[in-house]
């Protein structure tokens, strides 16, 4: 939506709140992600949706520079209390919510009060790679694995042990609640299982166009979130719910297609890939490092990425390889045309999931610009290489603190510029305000600040 049409979308506004109307919708959450990762909201009476989608709601430029912690940030781009921003709904993503009777919501896009897009709108900058891979003839599928902590009233994660059948049936009705929730607002659901950590789940979805894949995981994350409360649980998605132990991931599935085919399969690269695939995946292999600021953007994110965690910690790639933070799953003979994709490890759900998006697509284009390659392949679990077997192989620690992946994004001008000055300048902003923050803290202090806040 580049040219804002307010006719056409006064009409559309129109005909959608009369159809929410008849459903008993009553009111429409409008949400955006900030550069901190958390979810903003401003929500209207179902009759004011018309008014909404063709001038805006609005809102406050000044949460770009908004922190997880709810400070604000300065920056040079910051105009402080001054100005104002429209949020306007997407009508086509425009979801009535089960699990919260009354309600519906829209993903919002951002424009000034001129309608021209506002500059540090990830949504429409995700929209903006996908394009970019369109005009190239390619088009990308992606979903994001989400992963959280249940726990009782009191902050206690639910017992059962990892993976086990128990813990599945002690929330049994919890959890058809979810996914009937998620079912009803078209979210394909793949796979549901308790995880590792105490009180851990993880719930995987279908495949879906980049921009369709970060509103089902915003969609999603505030559903298990309102399905928790009606049976008086808590959800934390936090990377560390506490010190020790494993943390919640938001693994990112992405596969590249030309027309009908999937370039992650049938080529003569290594595993199947074909060579356009290898050299997107290699764009976003050589600069995980940049892209650890943006898909792991927390402080309490690097208490997560440790050796042996299955987080991906160390410059590696291989087939299946669980500890690598790129990895190609090929799917079972007989599913690889469709099947095949590359996954990355290393980020977690304190992201902004548009701004996730946005960094692969235009690092893998990067990629393809510049005919990178992969180098070889890591078969084995990298931490367990010795100091001369990891150098001959060119294996080494991604950034150990955000401090480190801020300077690595800073250092990294395709990213910069596909990004765009303003934005750069005011997520590293706002990275570097929450290091000032939070970055004293013990670890205990740490995960106890950031466990309910995503």
């Amino acid at each position: 939506m580049s040219q804002l049409d307010r006719a056409e979308l006064g009409r559309r506004g129109a005909d959608a709140a009369a159809r929410l109307g008849r459903s008993g919708v009553e009111l429409v959450a409008l949400t955006f992600v900030d550069n901190s990762g958390i979810s903003r909201v401003k929500a209207v009476p179902v009759a004011r949706l018309a008014d909404a989608a063709a001038w805006g709601v609005g809102a406050s430029n000044s949460f770009d520079f908004f922190l997880c912690t709810d400070t604000i940030a300065p920056g040079p781009y910051s105009l402080g209390p001054v100005g104002d921003l429209r949020l306007h709904p997407d009508l086509d993503a425009l979801t009535p919510l089960a699990a919260q009777p009354g309600w519906a919501w829209a993903p919002a896009l951002r424009y000034d009060q001129e309608g021209a897009p506002h500059p540090q709108d990830s949504r429409a900058l995700a929209a903006a790679a996908v394009s970019r891979l369109a005009s190239r003839g390619w088009s990308a599928r992606m979903a994001f694995e989400i992963e959280w902590v249940v726990a009782d009233s009191d902050g206690v994660p639910v017992p059962g042990p990892a993976y086990g059948f128990s813990r599945l049936t002690g929330n049994s009705a919890y959890l058809r609640e979810l996914v009937s929730a998620l079912d009803s607002q078209h979210v394909d659901v793949e796979q549901l299982h308790p995880e590792y950590a105490a009180g851990q789940f993880e719930l995987t979805v279908a495949a879906a166009d980049p921009v369709r894949a970060a509103d089902v995981a915003v969609l999603i994350r505030e559903t298990i979130r309102v399905v928790g409360t009606h049976h008086g649980l808590r959800t934390s998605f936090t990377p560390k719910f506490a010190p020790g132990g494993v943390g919640n991931g938001g693994h990112v599935h992405l596969s590249l297609w030309e027309g009908a085919r999937n370039l992650c399969s049938g080529g003569d690269g290594e595993f199947g890939l074909t060579d356009t695939a290898e050299m997107f995946a290699a764009g976003i292999f050589t600069r995980l490092p940049a892209l650890l600021a943006v898909g792991a953007p927390s402080v309490v994110s690097y208490l997560r990425l440790e050796p042996h965690h299955w987080a991906g910690v160390f410059t590696a790639w291989g087939w299946e390889n669980r500890e690598a933070p790129l990895r190609l799953v090929r799917g079972p003979v007989g599913r690889r045309e469709t099947a095949a994709n590359l996954e990355v490890k290393c980020f977690d759900l304190t992201a902004n999931p548009y701004l996730v998006v946005a960094g692969l697509l235009f690092a893998g284009l990067a990629g393809v610009a510049a005919g990178t390659r992969l180098p070889a392949p890591v078969e084995v679990d990298p931490g367990s290489l010795s100091a001369a077997e990891a150098a001959a192989a060119g294996v080494r620690r991604l950034p150990r603190s955000l401090d480190e992946a801020v300077a690595a994004f800073e250092a990294d001008d395709v990213l910069k510029a596909e990004f765009g000055a303003e934005l750069a300048t005011t997520l590293m902003d706002v990275r570097r305000g929450e290091v000032a923050e939070l970055g004293g803290l013990s670890d205990e202090e740490l995960c106890e600040v950031m466990r309910w806040l995503h």
